[in-house]
């Protein structure tokens, strides 16, 4: 199982927006802090507010702040909304018609289960479980001292 590079800005937009609590980020702040493009951040940025994840304040001083409280964001939810497939293998698409073992086959079974196991330990972490080490983060990150 790998997750798509989409999804790992996405997670590290949160972490970073999180960190900084109530201020406002900016997405060059987020580009400079992890060495990412800011294009691509644009992107992630845009779509994390559209599934209600970031809120963007526009103008001078402007910047994104989490729209949700941290404890309300869960890993595995937004692992499903960022990645467009979550299939393993080809054959969970073609079911029947594609596959001449598929209703006996053990593989595919397994790999389901491994999937299910995977999205259920994420399931069980929050955006706030990622910030526990928040000190840390904010000096690693570069973000201003915590209060």
């Amino acid at each position: 199982m790998r997750l798509t590079t989409f999804t790992d800005y996405c997670l590290r937009v949160l972490m970073f927006v999180g960190t900084k609590e109530d201020g406002l980020t900016t997405i060059d702040e987020i580009a400079a802090s992890y060495g990412i493009s800011r294009n691509h951040l644009m992107k992630v940025v845009f779509s994390l507010g559209q599934l209600g994840y970031l809120e963007t304040v526009r103008g001078k001083g402007g910047g994104m702040r989490l729209a949700k409280r941290p404890t309300d964001i869960n890993l595995g939810t937004l692992v499903r909304q960022t990645e467009p497939d979550l299939a393993l293998v080809d054959c969970f698409h073609r079911g029947e018609e594609g596959c001449r073992i598929h209703s006996f086959c053990v593989l595919q079974r397994a790999l389901e289960q491994a999937l299910a196991s995977f999205m259920e330990v994420l399931d069980g972490y929050t955006l706030e479980d990622l910030l526990a080490p928040r000190q840390r983060l904010a000096r690693t990150l570069g973000i201003a001292a915590l209060t």
